[in-house]
C-alpha cells in the first residue's frame, strides 16, 4: 500500500480521499526541515501547500518518494529541477482557485469604485463623512481584462453580469473564443485607451514585467482605475503612485506586490488605493478544491500511474521513455522557438513527424511541443495541461505522420498559424541524439540550440556579419556558434546565433538598428 505524508495544513477531506482510495496517509502539519528530512524516506508521496520547502537536501533523503503534490498553483517552494533529477513527479492544482481569484478581483473593483474600505474606517471612527466618499457606478463602464484565460474569462463573465462592457487583450484569445465568452478582443494599446477599469490576469514573465509603467499609463484614460490580483511586478508601483498623485489614475486595488510579504510599499498610505495581503485564493471552497484535487491526482499516480497536472513529466510508458527522451527535448525547443517569436492569436498548430520519429508514440511529443509554444507568455503550462489550455483557447492541434524525412532520417516540424501569418520550425537529431534546427520558414540551416540565442532576419548583403560581430564584440558578448541560411542570393536571410550570455535590451536595440537587419529577437531555452 502506498504511503503519503501531508506536511502542511490541508482540508481534512484530502486525507479522507487518500484513505478511500486505499492509500496510507499520515497528517503531520508544521514539521520543520530537520524533522521532515528524518522521516521522508518512508513515504511514496508528499502533499504540501506553501509552508513545506522541498529542497535538494529533502529530496536526497527521500529514497522512496515518487510524487510531490502541491495543493495550489505556485511551486516556488519546490526544487522542481532537483525533483526531476531524483525521478520525483511534481504536480500542482492550477484550476482549483480560479473562481475565488476572479471573485476577489471583482470585489476589489467594487471596493475601489465605492471607496468601501475608506468609508468603513471613517464610519468606525464615528466621523459620518457621507459627502466625502463619492463613488462611481460600474454599470455601463468599460472593463479592460488583460489576460483572458481561465481566471480572466471568469472575471469577464462576472463583469458582464454587472452590465459592464468588457474588452480583452490576450495573445492566445481567438476571435471565436472572444465571441463565445461575450468580450471584445482588442490590442493592448486599444484596451489602455478605452478602459475605465483595468484588471490584470496574466502571468509574470520577462515580457509582462512592468507591463503597466509610466509610458503605458500615459496612454490610458484620465480617471482609470487599476486592479491587480494576478502577480506582483506586472505594475511598476512607483510609476503608479506618481500617476495617482498627479490625478491621472483615479485609484488602484492590489492583492499582490513586487515584494511579498509586503510589509511596506510605495502604494501604502495612498487614500484611493485598496490593498489586501494576497487573498486571491483564500476562501474555504478554494482550499477544499485544491486539497481534494491534489489527493485525487496523487492517488491516481501512485495506484495506476496516471499523471495529471504534472510539471515535469508526461504520460510515457517505461518502454517508450528511452527512445522518446531526445525527441522530447527537440519538440520542446521547436515549440519554444515558435512561441517566443509569435505575437498574435494562434489559430492552429500542425506538427509533422517524418521518418523514424513517426513510428514512435508521438502524443507526449505533441504535448511538450505545445507546452513549449504556450510557455513564453503563460505560466504553469506543462505537458499534461497544455493540450487542454489550447483547446480552451480554440487553438486547433493536429498531427501529420510521414514515412520519410526528406534529406534526414527523422524530422519534426511545427507549423503555427496566427491571425497574421504562418511560421514553420523544423528540427532533427544529430550524432548522439543531439537536437538541431534545420529549417526556419523554408530557409535551410543547421543550428544547435543553447540557453541564449539571437534570431535575426536580415538582408543577404556584404558587411552584415562584420557589423553584427562588431556590435556584439564591443559589448563583450562572445558568440558560441553562428549559423546562416538563405533561400537565394541577395534576398532575406536568417542568422541564428548561440551566445555565451543573455544580452540586454540596449544591445538588442543596437543590433536592430544595423542597416541590414529587419528583425532581431533573443530566444531563451
Amino acid at each position: 500500500m502506498p504511503k503519503v505524508l501531508i506536511s502542511d495544513k490541508l482540508s481534512p477531506l484530502a486525507a479522507q480521499v487518500f484513505k478511500d482510495r486505499g492509500v496510507d496517509v499520515d497528517v503531520k502539519p508544521g514539521m520543520g526541515a530537520d524533522a521532515l528530512k528524518a522521516c521522508i524516506g518512508k513515504y511514496d508521496g508528499l502533499a504540501i501547500r506553501s509552508a513545506t520547502k522541498v529542497t535538494q537536501k529533502i529530496l536526497e533523503a527521500a529514497s522512496n518518494l515518487k510524487v510531490v503534490g502541491r495543493a495550489g498553483i505556485g511551486v516556488d517552494n519546490v526544487d522542481v529541477a532537483a525533483a526531476t533529477q531524483h525521478g520525483v513527479v511534481v504536480m500542482n492544482t492550477p484550476f482549483g482557485n480560479a473562481i475565488t481569484t476572479a471573485e476577489h478581483a471583482i470585489s476589489m473593483m467594487m471596493a475601489l469604485a465605492r471607496q468601501i474600505p475608506q468609508a468603513n474606517t471613517s464610519t468606525h471612527d464615528g466621523l459620518w463623512e457621507k459627502s466625502k466618499f463619492m463613488g462611481v457606478e460600474l454599470y455601463g463602464k468599460t472593463l479592460g481584462v488583460v489576460g483572458c484565460g481561465n481566471i480572466g474569462s471568469i472575471a469577464a463573465d462576472r463583469a458582464l453580469g454587472l452590465k459592464m462592457k468588457v474588452i480583452a487583450f490576450d495573445p492566445y484569445l481567438s476571435a471565436e473564443r472572444a465571441v463565445d465568452i461575450g468580450v471584445e478582443k482588442v490590442e493592448l494599446e486599444d484596451l489602455f485607451g478605452r478602459a475605465d477599469f483595468i484588471t490584470l490576469h496574466t502571468p509574470l514573465t520577462d515580457q509582462t514585467r512592468n507591463l503597466i509603467d509610466a509610458k503605458a499609463i500615459s496612454t490610458m484614460k484620465k480617471g482609470v482605475r487599476i486592479i491587480n490580483c494576478a502577480r506582483g511586478g506586472l505594475v511598476n508601483e512607483a510609476d503608479l503612485k506618481s500617476a495617482i498623485e498627479e490625478g491621472h489614475v483615479a485609484g488602484a486595488a492590489f492583492d499582490v506586490f513586487e515584494a511579498e510579504p509586503a510589509k511596506e510599499s510605495v502604494l501604502f498610505g495612498l487614500e484611493n488605493v485598496v490593498c489586501t495581503p494576497h487573498l486571491g485564493a483564500s476562501t474555504a471552497e478554494a482550499q477544499v478544491n485544491v486539497a481534494v484535487q491534489v489527493a485525487e491526482q496523487m492517488s491516481d499516480y501512485l495506484l495506476t500511474g496516471a499523471v495529471t497536472n504534472a510539471l515535469n513529466m508526461a504520460s510515457v510508458s517505461a518502454e517508450d521513455a528511452p527512445r522518446l527522451q531526445p525527441y522530447l527535448k527537440l519538440a520542446e525547443q521547436l515549440g519554444s522557438f515558435a512561441g517566443q517569436v509569435t505575437r498574435s492569436s494562434i489559430r492552429n498548430v500542425s506538427i509533422t513527424y517524418a521518418g523514424a520519429v513517426a513510428d514512435l508514440n508521438t502524443k507526449p511529443l505533441t504535448a511538450i511541443a505545445v507546452k513549449g509554444l504556450l510557455s513564453p507568455l503563460m505560466e504553469n503550462v506543462n505537458m499534461v495541461n497544455a493540450p487542454v489550455i489550447a483547446f480552451e483557447r480554440d487553438i486547433e492541434i493536429s498531427e501529420i505522420k510521414k514515412e520519410t524525412g526528406d534529406q534526414y532520417q527523422t524530422l519534426v516540424s511545427i507549423s503555427v498559424t496566427t491571425e497574421r501569418q504562418s511560421r514553420t520550425i523544423t528540427g532533427t537529431l544529430f550524432g548522439d541524439s543531439l537536437p538541431r534546427i534545420v529549417e526556419v520558414n523554408g530557409i535551410r540551416l543547421e543550428a544547435e540550440v543553447g540557453p541564449h540565442m539571437l534570431y535575426i532576419i536580415n538582408d543577404d548583403k556584404p558587411g552584415f556579419i562584420g557589423a553584427l560581430g562588431s556590435a556584439l564584440g564591443n559589448a563583450g558578448v562572445n558568440i558560441a556558434s553562428f549559423h546562416l541560411g538563405r533561400p537565394n542570393q541577395g534576398g532575406d536571410a536568417i542568422a541564428l546565433l548561440q551566445l555565451d550570455q543573455e544580452i540586454d535590451e540596449s544591445l538588442l536595440e543596437g543590433v536592430r538598428g544595423l542597416p541590414q537587419v529587419h528583425q532581431a529577437q533573443t530566444l531563451l531555452f
